[in-house]
């Protein structure tokens, strides 16, 4: 999988990995158990410090996307995170209260929000 970063987004290099990796999995561009690339090589790849790779396998560890075996290397966990009902709704309403915000402040009507999350769900199906 080849990942990209945009220095200019307003999201920080290290979550750019982490979303680019999330989509992937939800995606079905990465299936459980495939080898993601060493801190130091996905660093040299996209020319960025390897900490801030780091930060990102780091965070996705925590979330139970990935897990490192030492001496082997990160792959993507065989059993996705369960979270709780209310957990999940909770971290959803969040993120639709900043996809709302954003769109609001960009003047795009809320048709036109709904329309992208349609056309994104369609796109994320394996």
């Amino acid at each position: 999988m080849q990942l990209q970063i945009n220095p200019g987004d307003e999201l920080p290099i290290y979550r750019q990995i982490m979303r680019q990796i999330t989509d992937a999995i939800v995606g079905g561009h990465m299936k459980p158990g495939d080898k993601l690339a060493s801190h130091r090589e996905l660093a040299a790849q996209l020319v960025i410090a390897p900490l801030t790779v780091k930060k990102a396998y780091d965070e996705l560890e925590s979330e139970g996307l990935i897990h490192t075996q030492r001496g082997r290397g990160t792959f993507i966990s065989e059993e996705p995170p369960v979270l709780r009902p209310a957990e999940a709704r909770e971290r959803l309403r969040d993120a639709a209260r900043r996809l709302l915000t954003q769109a609001r402040l960009s003047g795009v009507p809320y048709d036109d929000v709904t329309g992208l999350l349609e056309e994104i769900w369609e796109d994320m199906k394996p």
